[in-house]
């Protein structure tokens, strides 16, 4: 139905088609009268889209479309997503009976390629087709053999393009169950509509990037806020099993594939996974990490794909999640293991696919994230055990590295003592210059089940309670530990134990012992006071009496009698 001669057309479609009898409309046949109808419409639509936000605009449009006298059967917007590659329909009217529930097919993508509303878009011209046959003609398989099952048997159709501003937005369709619905004037006239419609389009489409863009980048800014609050790390060490892990950080950099992440607890993954970024093409991008386990199960999936508003309980506002968040950059997945089995099929997908849908939305997400994972578990026993998906891990162990503990790299113990003591002082205004030898070699010894972490933590602590520049790691701090210290000179040796001796092991006992005795030693005997033992060792005054009685330690009897005499 074009507008024109409509008594004659009118007759045809409601003797043919049996439209209902609100639907048959008589139009103007004087021309003056059907250019001014026409331009009123054009001016109602032009009204109707002032909307900045594109679903309430495709809506008022919608509107006019419905209550106009100029009624096609069919109506509808395709507008083009770049990263689709192709038309997102927006359904604006459709005859009642007439014309099938095309609503359901709102948010379907159009291929560019072998459909009518992608020639008119690739070429910028009008496209008419009036007859089955000729839409028929217009379109390509695979596409067609889909799209012919929605065309009745009498069928024209009219597509317009959407341009504002020389840059193409998509198509304006119009069609009608009869053929030879739409001639030259009737293109004119669809041309007329989408030039009101398409720059309301254009400053819609431009306000939603604007929004995305706004929320993407608050949500980033907290991201940055918390990287800079927590301070960046930077990997210290000059081993030979370092080197090797920094050859293949070096190697595997350059390129996009993913990296698995191998390494006990504490032991500098997430170090190494920022390596990566920082060394690749992606160094400008946002880095954004996720600790898989420390995220409630029911949420995961929310927290890696977003979800949208009502998509389920307490979902009060649309969410973007951390592979939307990571476009364009890498994301880090820490604790890969703990990802429930429900999700990985998910998390798969996007490897494979490069795309997703937020949890509750329909619309599919294209997404281009580097993914480095890591885990302190034998992902291959998990798979072993049916707790992991064989493909998720072959997918995801591409290139893995497997980070040393710090126990199999003592070399580079010294230098991260030096490095912690310095950042810790610097935070807490301190002056702790040196770090005695003896007790460098003790850390040394020591095993650090903890690795990294546990060494960092060891120094913060003895950093607060050290009392002078000196370093003083407090007794007790390492839980088990083994040491070759030399004995402790003057009267104090005659109370050290036996296995003490220079050369042999000691026992975490023997080695607190000879700690007490020797800060003892320093403070002459004074337990208590500004710089008593119990100072100089970070502890209090009963406690450090119950343990000079629990290892046995008391003041030499020399030094007893002496005192007596004076």
């Amino acid at each position: 139905m074009t507008g024109f001669d409509w008594e004659t057309e009118t007759d045809h479609t409601a003797e043919e088609h049996h439209v209902p009898a609100d639907r048959v409309v008589a139009g103007p046949r004087d021309p003056l009268v059907r250019e001014r109808d026409q331009l009123a419409m054009v001016l109602r639509i032009s009204q109707a889209a002032a909307s900045l936000d594109l679903n309430e605009l495709i809506g008022q449009v919608a509107k006019c479309f419905q209550t106009s006298r100029w009624r096609w059967d069919y109506t509808s917007l395709f507008l083009y997503e770049p990263s689709e590659q192709g038309l997102r329909q927006h359904s604006l009217y459709a005859t009642p009976g007439l014309i099938p529930d095309v609503s359901k097919y709102n948010g379907t993508l159009i291929p560019l390629e072998g459909s009518q509303s992608g020639q008119a878009f690739l070429t910028g011209e009008p496209s008419v087709v009036n007859s089955r046959a000729e839409y028929e003609a217009v379109i390509s398989r695979p596409w067609a053999a889909d799209a012919m099952k929605h065309i009745p048997a009498t069928y024209s159709c009219c597509i317009v393009p959407l341009t504002s501003r020389d840059r193409r937005l998509g198509t304006l369709v119009s069609a009608c169950v009869r053929d030879r619905g739409f001639d030259a004037e009737a293109v004119q006239f669809l041309r007329q509509i989408a030039h009101a419609i398409a720059p309301a389009v254009d400053n819609a489409m431009a306000y939603r990037k604007i929004d995305e863009l706004r929320d993407r980048l608050s949500k980033e800014k907290v991201y940055f806020e918390n990287e800079l609050s927590a301070g960046l790390g930077e990997i210290v060490g000059s081993s030979a099993a370092m080197h090797r892990v920094l050859s293949l950080v070096q190697s595997v950099a350059a390129t996009d594939s993913t990296v698995l992440i191998h390494g006990e607890t504490g032991t500098g993954k997430e170090l190494v996974a920022r390596a990566v970024h920082q060394k690749s093409q992606r160094h400008a991008a946002t880095f954004v990490r996720l600790n898989c386990a420390a995220i409630p199960t029911g949420l995961i999936e929310s927290e890696l794909f977003g979800h949208e508003r009502g998509s389920f309980t307490g979902a009060v506002s649309q969410k973007i999640g951390r592979f939307e968040l990571a476009d364009g950059g890498t994301l880090f997945l820490d604790e890969i293991g703990e990802i429930p089995l429900d999700v990985q099929p998910k998390l798969l997908r996007v490897l494979q696919e490069r795309e997703f849908e937020r949890l509750g939305g329909s619309r599919t997400i294209k997404v281009n994230v580097r993914v480095i994972a890591a885990t302190n578990r034998r992902l291959d026993e998990m798979v072993a055990s049916r707790t992991f998906r064989n493909d998720l891990f072959y997918r995801l162990n591409v290139f893995p590295i497997v980070v040393p503990t710090l126990r199999e790299r003592r070399e580079d113990i010294p230098p991260l003592v030096r490095h912690f003591v310095d950042r810790c002082a610097r935070r807490m205004k301190k002056s702790i210059t040196m770090v005695p030898t003896t007790t460098l070699e003790s850390l040394s010894r020591y095993d650090w089940p903890g690795n990294v972490r546990e060494l960092e933590n060891v120094i913060e602590r003895s950093v607060i309670l050290s009392p002078g520049p000196e370093l003083v790691v407090p007794a007790g701090a390492l839980d088990a530990v083994v040491m070759q210290t030399a004995p402790s000179p003057g009267p104090a040796r005659s109370t050290a134990p036996e296995g003490g001796a220079s050369g042999t092991p000691q026992t975490l006992a023997d080695a607190e012992r000879t700690f007490i005795l020797r800060a003892l030693e320093q403070a002459r005997w004074v337990v208590a006071g500004r710089g008593g033992a119990a100072a100089r060792l970070g502890l209090s005054r009963t406690t450090l009496q119950g343990r000079m009685r629990k290892l046995g330690i008391s003041r030499p009897r020399l030094d007893r009698e002496q005192g007596q005499k004076d």
